[in-house]
């Protein structure tokens, strides 16, 4: 079966599908396991049908760890990726999973990340600044939003007749292109 992945989410859960459905026919890894911190996500519904066991845990939860990491320890855990989660991962979870956990963040860190940087908030701040590429970026996971170590990034032109929602189009493809398979190239590093 590979490497036990959980995935956290905040949102609609459309790469945590992907990523299922990805390690759904691969020998590396399965996804076993969703987290989310938020009880009407949509991920929720999405991933249940799909048969992953799925749990939602306050956000005070997450701001000691301590239940998410008895969770992940319950489930035999190898690696965790995130997939439109919003909240800082606890200290106690770096340190136990250390080069362990993944994000994925939509625009060339290290511009337009940080604190309350997600989703179309940084498809706009990328049109308002005038760029003519914006991509996708996937790194480790520390302490900070958006600063732990670059593993790999894609870009997608930027066109000047661009809304927010076309350049979200943009790089939701490139996320669900290229997600899984760097996640998979980590998995045999672990």
């Amino acid at each position: 079966m590979g490497k036990r992945i959980a995935v956290f989410a905040s949102g609609n859960g459309s790469n945590a599908e992907n990523l299922i459905t990805y390690f759904d026919k691969s020998e590396s890894g399965r996804v076993v396991l969703v987290l989310t911190n938020k009880a009407d996500a949509g991920v929720i519904d999405r991933v249940e049908k799909m048969g992953i066991l799925c749990k939602v845990f306050a956000n005070d939860q997450w701001k000691t760890g301590e239940a998410i990491l008895k969770a992940l320890h319950e489930e035999d855990i190898d690696f965790i990726v995130l997939a439109g989660f919003l909240l800082r991962i606890p200290l106690n979870l770096l340190h136990a999973y250390p080069h362990h956990i993944v994000n994925i963040h939509p625009a060339l860190l290290p511009k337009f990340g940080g604190k309350g940087m997600y989703g179309d908030r940084v498809h706009q701040a990328v049109i308002d600044a005038g760029e003519t590429h914006t991509g996708i970026t996937i790194h480790y996971i520390d302490e900070h939003y958006d600063e732990g170590s670059i593993i790999f990034q894609a870009e997608c032109p930027v066109y000047p007749t661009d809304t927010s929602s076309d350049v979200a189009e943009r790089v939701h493809q490139l996320e669900y292109r290229y997600y899984p398979d760097v996640v998979e190239q980590l998995l045999y590093k672990v």
